[in-house]
């Protein structure tokens, strides 16, 4: 039962962040691929997964606003 608990919430936690990848490459108009790397190398990523409790809560449009100050902050150059 407990483990069953744990894999929906890994299992929700993986399609979140999909789709996060997912519409921040539509908002940039890049590939989900290119999206998924500059997220991971500027630190979106990280900050999606260590934030998923509190950002799965709030607008998908929200999440990718934060995630792109993020990169941003980490030296990203995409902006809207």
């Amino acid at each position: 039962m407990k483990d069953d608990k744990l894999y929906r919430e890994l299992s929700n936690q993986i399609e979140y962040i999909a789709c996060c990848i997912g519409m921040f490459a539509n908002r940039f108009s890049i590939t989900n691929q290119e999206a998924y790397r500059y997220l991971l190398e500027f630190g979106g990523l990280s900050f999606l997964y260590e934030f998923y409790d509190v950002e799965h809560t709030f607008p998908i449009d929200d999440a990718i606003d934060d995630i792109t100050k993020i990169t941003q902050r980490n030296g990203g150059a995409l902006y809207d």
